[in-house]
Order: C-alpha cells, then sequence, then structure tokens
C-alpha cells in the first residue's frame, strides 16, 4: 500500500541573489487585483500625461459649448462647418498643446442644411426641433477657407467666377475659382464629428471632460501627498527621535488636528484661502499629514534603539543623518502604503469638495462637478450624466485602495512562501 506524504516546506529566500525590492515586486504581482488596480493607474496616468492630444475636444479645460447639442445620447453624430477665424494662430510646440490645449482656429457651425450659391454659402444652423428652425448664415466661401485680411475687401469676378482677396499675415493676393473654394469646403470644411459619451448640460464632448478630469483627480492626489508626507515625516521623525517635549507638543499638534473632522477643516481651509484648484492641492494636503506623522513616529520610536543606530552615534554622526540616512530608509514601507491611502482619500475629498461647489471651479473638468452639474438626471432617462463620472471616482479610488493593500502584504517580511512538496 502506497501513502503519499504532504508536508509544507518553508521556501529558503536568497538575500545575496535577489534585493528587497526584487522580492517585493515578485510578491506584488502574485496579487491579482492589485495588479489590476495598478494597471488602472498606470492608464490613468498615460491619459492625464497625453491629455488633449487624445482628447476629441482639445480646446482648454474641453470646454467647446455648443447649447444646440445639450444632453445629446452617448454615439450622437453632428455635422459642422469650419469658418476659418481671420486672425493669425499662435504657433504652439506639441508640449503646450498636450499640457494647455489649443484654442480652436476655426468657428463651427452646427449644420443641418448649406446651399451654395455663387461666392457665398448659406447655412441653416442644427436646432434639434422638428422643424428645424434654426438660424441662417450668410458666409462667402473665401472666408471659410482662409483667415481673409478684413482691411482688404475680397473682390469678386462674376465672368471668370474668381475670388481675389489677402491672407492675414500675406502680402501676397491669393486667386481661387469659386469651384475649387466650394469643393474644397465640401471635402475639408464640413465634417462630422461623434460623440462617444454624448454631450453635457451646455453641449460639450463628455469624454473629453471626462479624460481631462483624470488630470485634475490624479493632480489633485498626487500634489496632497507629496505635502502630507513632506509635513508628516518632517514631525514625526522630530517627535519618535528626540522624544520628551518635542514628542509631548507634536502630539498634541496631531491630537487636535485628528479632532477635527477631515472634511469640515477642509471646507474651513478653503474657504479661508479661496475657491480654486490650487487651493485644494493645499488644504487637502495640510489636513492628511497627522496619518503620515504617527506611523512615523511610531516606526522610529521601535527603531532609534537599535545597534546600527547606536554604532552611528558612537561614529560621531550627526542626529540629522541618522535620522534621513539610517532610520528613515527603514520606515519608508509603511508610508508608502499610507502613501497610496492618502491618495485615494484625496481624490474622494476633492470630489466631495467640487460637488459642493468650493473645489475646483467651472470650467474645470472635474468629476464632483461633472456629478454635481447633473444629478437632477438621476431619476430621468439620462442618469448616465451623474453616474459615469461618479463610477469613474469610483473605479481610480478602488484600485489606490488595491495597490495599498498588496503593497502592505508584499512589505510584510514575516510572511514567506510557503510551498507545498508531495512525496511518497
Amino acid at each position: 500500500m502506497e501513502i503519499s506524504i504532504v508536508f509544507f516546506k518553508r521556501k529558503p529566500i536568497d538575500f545575496e541573489s535577489e534585493s528587497l525590492s526584487a522580492l517585493t515586486w515578485r510578491r506584488f504581482k502574485r496579487n491579482k487585483l492589485s495588479m489590476l488596480g495598478l494597471i488602472i493607474i498606470v492608464i490613468s496616468c498615460l491619459i492625464s500625461i497625453l491629455g488633449y492630444l487624445i482628447t476629441p475636444d482639445k480646446t482648454p479645460y474641453a470646454n467647446d459649448q455648443k447649447p444646440e447639442l445639450h444632453i445629446k445620447s452617448p454615439g450622437f453624430s453632428a455635422r459642422f462647418l469650419l469658418s476659418k477665424r481671420n486672425e493669425e494662430e499662435p504657433s504652439k510646440n506639441i508640449f503646450n498643446k498636450m499640457i494647455f490645449g489649443q484654442f480652436d482656429s476655426f468657428d463651427a457651425y452646427t449644420l443641418h442644411i448649406y446651399l451654395f450659391k455663387k461666392q457665398y454659402i448659406f447655412v441653416e444652423e442644427y436646432t434639434g426641433n422638428n422643424p428645424n428652425k434654426g438660424t441662417q448664415t450668410k458666409l462667402n466661401i473665401a472666408d471659410v477657407v482662409y483667415a481673409v485680411d478684413s482691411k482688404a475687401p475680397i473682390q469678386y469676378d462674376s465672368i471668370k467666377g474668381l475670388l481675389s482677396f489677402y491672407e492675414i499675415g500675406s502680402s501676397t493676393k491669393i486667386t481661387k475659382s469659386v469651384a475649387e473654394l466650394q469643393k474644397t469646403i465640401r471635402e475639408k470644411n464640413i465634417v462630422t464629428k461623434s460623440y462617444l459619451l454624448g454631450t453635457d448640460l451646455l453641449g460639450r464632448d463628455l469624454l473629453s471632460r471626462l479624460l481631462i478630469g483624470t488630470r485634475i483627480s490624479l493632480s489633485v492626489g498626487l500634489v496632497s501627498v507629496i505635502i502630507s508626507i513632506f509635513i508628516g515625516i518632517l514631525l514625526g521623525a522630530i517627535a519618535g527621535y528626540y522624544r520628551g517635549k518635542t514628542d509631548s507638543f507634536i502630539m498634541w499638534l496631531i491630537n487636535v488636528v485628528w479632532s477635527i473632522p477631515t472634511l469640515l477643516l477642509v471646507i474651513a481651509i478653503t474657504l479661508v484661502l479661496g475657491k480654486g484648484i490650487l487651493q485644494v492641492f493645499i488644504a487637502v494636503g495640510l489636513t492628511m499629514w497627522v496619518d503620515v506623522a504617527r506611523i512615523v513616529r511610531g516606526q522610529i520610536l521601535s527603531i532609534r534603539e537599535k545597534e546600527f543606530v547606536e554604532a552611528g552615534r558612537a561614529l560621531g554622526y550627526r542626529n540629522m543623518r541618522i535620522i534621513l540616512r539610517h532610520i528613515l530608509p527603514n520606515v519608508m514601507g509603511p508610508v508608502v502604503v499610507m502613501a497610496a491611502s492618502n491618495f485615494a482619500a484625496a481624490i474622494l475629498t476633492e470630489a466631495g469638495l467640487s460637488f459642493l461647489g468650493i473645489g475646483a471651479q467651472p470650467p474645470v473638468p472635474s468629476w464632483g462637478e461633472m456629478t454635481n452639474a447633473h444629478h437632477g438626471y438621476i431619476l430621468m432617462e439620462k442618469a448616465y450624466l451623474a453616474f459615469i463620472p461618479g463610477i469613474a471616482i469610483m473605479v481610480l479610488v478602488l484600485s489606490f485602495m488595491l495597490v495599498g493593500n498588496g503593497l502592505r502584504d508584499a512589505l510584510d517580511t514575516r510572511s514567506l512562501d510557503d510551498k507545498p512538496i508531495v512525496g511518497s
């Protein structure tokens, strides 16, 4: 009779061949949910970096308003006549466009029907009504295709069917036939634009504002976490290392800040500093440092009596060098986990402030502001207008929480890999 024996053997760790960071990453990758959260965060970061290069609406803050297209369903398409503005187009490099967007060099007329008549194009703008009854506009076809210098009137030769004019910034006279300009307008100046997620209350592209809103949320989280970590590590390290009256005073300060509800404190700071996205950065960062300070203080209290710290004192190292180069590197694991948690909390706080109207101000496309602007449609057939930014907030916050949990498990040196070995 053959008996199979299954027992667990603790896998030895080769500290010489594998660094702590490599070991942490290997263990982090085994957590599927944490890896999913990390993938979502990386995708969000790429969207934030690329910004206006990938948004359908490339105007600053994706704020191209078309009131006649308000509250259109996802997948809606509309035709536009693009008429060149009579002004010099500012030159911008790709990085400026990526970060700040670009002002549209065309006036866009939402088309219902159009008609060419000699040197003019007659446009009836779209209203969505039945019958349409839109505003009728008469445009010179040369003025549609080119940025015509208004100081020199457009000359029309009715016999030859030619238009002569000057373009802004050029001293060379341009002569084009009416047929050629009409063909150019049909091929290049009449375009169809699709709204994958529809339009909002002001007729703006919802997808573009959602993508730029990713940048706002991540920016608030990043700046707030940097501020909170800097203040928290500074005060926590001083309190934990020097102890005594210094520790008592810093702990009193931490307890006072801790006792005030976070949202109320953020609202108070925001009202003092004023409304705006910059004020949100500062307000959220100044209210999140207490968690970091308490963790750093507790870690340093347990490390400051270790042998390597005593050795540093015996060698005559200054206290600041001991703290920065010998103690802090050993407490950064819990700080990184706390940073991920604070990142999620900062995104939620910013969304809440914007929802209340004291965070990012219009036309900044904050997810909280977008939810607030359309919350009245939740009980109607357009509930997705409020649900889409709300789901975006939920997914991004959940991703940071999953990554934080994964980092906590991966940095826990007490849990090692146990694998069963089967023998007979």
